[in-house]
């Protein structure tokens, strides 16, 4: 049953979906199969080894050590069952007290890690020139390089004609590269600091926009989520004037956000457009159409296929169309003759006026619809805290028009849809382990006595989470999952041997008092082989460790806090809820 137990609440871990999922599932099944296999051995391999190694008599015999924590367990339990009420409030006011902790506790999806480089995003004025856009990047790498930490800088303007990864020539992607942390002025420094100076370095340089995350963050952001940016506010409707307006709105709010950085407006306009508003009443009057007009204009700038050049077997449209230093002109365009029926011309300027705005640059769409979007990342404070702050403010100060409406993306969304699948399947897998648990000791009572162990594992990990500063996570929350099922099986270690010792008519206090010394063992040994192995886990500093450090601090955390109550609070649980038994 305990083998059956741990392994249903892995199930959870098999119902996570994207990113999560594919990180976490090889963990889940791993566990699955070493349990499966172990439970094989158990009953095929192991019996016949012991009855081919082990002869004669087995003598069971202490340790000093084990001696000695037997000793010291016996007197604190005696303390605990003479005193119920005390150590009952005390478990529930670390309960309660774990509850606020994780109420005030921040959230984000997945730890960001720690690189070790930094990625910069450059985005210029549409329409930048590719000779224009490399001279601008040759001064920001010459800058970068200033800073004593960076060993050196390269960069990649623009893409190949791949439609997974479009980029125009006015956008850029900058890698810049530390040297060892032994070569820097004050190894002791953190990247986050580093990165702040390299941001005010490249302040100075006109004409740019910068978003400072990591290579490797960069693209996962762009994966998950279409931007990338670690946080996303998506802005949907039909009117672009009113979209980008919402947007500018949004974007003043957030940047007054603490720990929100990098906060940019998705370029949607600023390329130039020349517009032609053509006075219909007079080209009437002259005897020419809307359309006579639209034909030469666009002969004039677009081209017109004029006929086909042979060159062996091979053919080539041949295109007409007025020069480059013309169709640049302005006064020159407003001077095109435009043939009237009568064969007299008229020009261009006498029958429309000209107009050189700013026009769309792109059009991006979600979903089939038009979209706008606020890119910010986080730094110094996790996603969660920041997204409900900056939702309350939002609130409060922008006001979106009828018809359009707003997302939330980037991090915060792939955290939303793993919490809100969680909050289905965990209960679900829990109510199973409760199921199995009546199902084992036939009756409610004792079931729920070993389901306890439950809430009190999760108060160590959350009070192991708030000392070390650690936001809650999907990393923490799989965590959480695994703890369960290592909390119910030491409960059930300790309640099946009281049980076995009252149906052996042992009177109730002495069989409480036994049983919890003589699963003071299997219990310790449970607790310290599963927190143990997790400690390299908790400590590890290299990259990748902010991944699993959640994980592993959750589960040392928990189980400790579990291993105690269990010793303490489920002894006191059982003599009091079959205190009027036989």
């Amino acid at each position: 049953y305990g083998q059956l137990i741990i392994m249903v609440v892995y199930l959870p871990i098999f119902a996570l979906g994207g990113v999560e999922g594919r990180m976490f599932h090889p963990m889940a099944l791993t566990v699955v199969m070493a349990l499966l296999g172990a439970m094989l051995l158990s009953v095929t391999f192991v019996p016949a080894a012991v009855a081919m190694a082990v002869t004669g008599k087995v003598q069971e015999q202490d340790n000093r050590l084990m001696a000695g924590a037997r000793r010291g367990y016996a007197r604190v339990l005696d303390a605990a069952l003479g005193h119920p009420p005390l150590v009952l409030v005390s478990a529930g006011v670390c309960i309660a007290l774990s509850g606020l902790m994780a109420m005030r506790m921040g959230s984000e999806f997945i730890p960001s890690l720690d690189e070790g480089d930094v990625a910069l995003h450059a985005m210029r004025i549409p329409g930048t020139s590719l000779t224009q856009a490399v001279q601008m990047q040759q001064a920001l790498e010459r800058t970068l390089l200033q800073q004593p930490e960076v060993a050196r800088v390269f960069s990649k303007i623009g893409t190949a004609e791949v439609a997974t990864d479009p980029m125009p020539p006015n956008v850029a992607d900058t890698f810049i590269m530390f040297r060892p942390r032994d070569e820097w002025p004050d190894p002791g420094r953190r990247t986050a600091e580093v990165t702040a100076e390299l941001q005010a370095l490249a302040a100075r340089l006109p004409g740019n926009n910068y978003e400072f995350t990591q290579p490797i963050q960069m693209r996962f952001n762009e994966l998950i989520s279409g931007v990338r940016a670690d946080l996303a506010v998506k802005v949907f409707g039909d009117d672009m004037a009113v979209m980008e307006a919402t947007a500018e709105e949004i974007a003043r709010v957030l940047r007054g956000v603490a720990g929100a950085a990098d906060v940019k407006v998705e370029q949607t306009t600023g390329l130039s457009m020349l517009t032609l508003d053509i006075d219909r009443s007079r080209i009437a009057r002259l005897g020419l159409s809307l359309a006579d007009v639209q034909q030469t204009v666009g002969t004039a700038l677009a081209g017109r296929e004029a006929g086909v050049v042979f060159q062996g077997d091979r053919r080539f449209d041949l295109i007409v169309r007025l020069p480059e230093s013309i169709r640049s002109d302005l006064d020159a365009l407003k001077r095109l003759p435009l043939k009237l029926p009568s064969g007299a011309h008229v020009q261009l300027g006498e029958v429309a006026s000209f107009d050189l705005r700013p026009g769309a640059n792109q059009v991006s769409r979600e979903n089939g619809k038009r979209r706008v979007v606020v890119t910010a990342n986080v730094r110094g404070r996790d996603v969660g805290s920041l997204v409900a702050e900056a939702q309350g403010l939002l609130a409060q100060r922008v006001k979106v028009p009828a018809g359009y409406w707003t997302q939330w993306g980037g991090s915060f969304e792939q955290l939303q849809s793993a919490t809100e699948r969680l909050k289905v399947v965990v209960p679900a897998a829990l109510a199973l382990v409760a199921m199995l648990l009546f199902a084992m000791f036939g009756n409610v009572r004792d079931g729920l006595l070993v389901f306890t162990g439950v809430p009190f594992a999760l108060t160590g990990g959350i009070a192991a989470l708030w000392l070390r500063g650690i936001p809650l996570s999907i990393s923490a929350g799989v965590g959480f999952i695994a703890l369960s099922g290592v909390a119910v099986l030491n409960g059930l270690v300790m309640l099946s041997f009281i049980r076995k010792l009252r149906d052996g008519g042992v009177p109730l206090d002495q069989a409480v008092r036994d049983g919890a010394l003589a699963r003071l063992r299997p219990v310790l040994m449970t607790a310290l082989v599963a927190s143990l192995g997790f400690v390299p886990m908790a400590l590890a500093t290299g990259t990748g460790a902010e991944v699993q450090r959640p994980l592993a601090t959750v589960v040392i955390g928990g189980i400790l806090s579990s291993t105690a109550l269990t010793l303490l609070v489920l002894p006191m649980l059982y003599r009091w809820a079959h205190r009027h038994g036989t």
